[in-house]
């Protein structure tokens, strides 16, 4: 018998980590810039292939985390820590980002209209599905305990992708509405909530490493001795 509040949490923990950290506002610009000139049914379909990739490479990692945990002797809290840490990181250089220069701007977004098929790369990754939201999805790993788990963190990572594709879909109509200011300040409220969940996620390896029974029995071990 599973829990179904238990199960509700995970999918909107998945949901409401991942959405910050993937940011498809922030890669709404850059798809636009990069589909320049493409009909509306190249775009789509771009968005679409885009969208499948990056459901893909997350459900992979969240699948694999537990033997690539056990392969390195990475325990639950470590990971937390390590996401933690990676998470405020991501979350200070949005809040601090600068833009960079048009020259750099420009090359960036040249290279990337050179490719035939854009879905992939740079679009699933590392623009969806990049190091941070793939360190989110590999922490996840410690919340699942049961192939119901499983389930809600991939419906998580597929509504999640569903957002991410209709903000691609209307990439051009969002930028022209909300402008740079407000993608800029856009950009800056994920960076916090971003900085909120790492340090939570460290806060919780912290806690996790200071109640391990194994731990305690070791202090109480050596208390009892002296």
């Amino acid at each position: 018998m599973f829990n179904v509040v238990h199960l509700w949490g995970i999918f909107l923990g998945t949901v409401i980590g991942l959405l910050p950290i993937i940011n498809p506002l922030a890669a709404a610009v850059t798809f636009v810039a990069i589909t320049e000139g493409d009909s509306d049914a190249r775009r789509k379909e771009q968005a679409r292939k885009g969208c499948i990739y990056m459901v893909c490479i997350l459900v992979s990692f969240l699948i694999g985390g537990t033997f690539i945990m056990n392969f390195f002797g990475i325990s639950i809290p470590g990971l937390r820590i390590a996401g933690g840490i990676l998470m405020t990181g991501i979350g200070m250089n949005m809040l601090t980002a600068h833009k960079p220069s048009a020259a750099e701007d420009a090359e960036e977004r040249e290279a990337a209209r050179k490719k035939l098929d854009i879905s992939f790369s740079p679009l699933a990754m590392p623009m969806l599905s990049g190091p941070g939201s793939i360190a989110v999805t590999l922490g996840f790993t410690s919340l699942a305990s049961s192939w119901f788990d499983y389930i809600s963190l991939i419906a998580g990572i597929c509504v999640v992708a569903t957002v991410s594709y209709v903000v691609l879909r209307l990439s051009g109509r969002i930028v022209r509405l909300i402008g740079p200011v407000g993608l800029n300040a856009v950009n800056r409220i994920m960076g916090f909530l971003i900085m909120c969940i790492g340090v939570q996620f460290v806060v919780n390896g912290i806690l996790g490493i200071a109640t391990d029974p194994e731990l305690l029995r070791g202090i109480k071990a050596v208390l009892t001795a002296h």
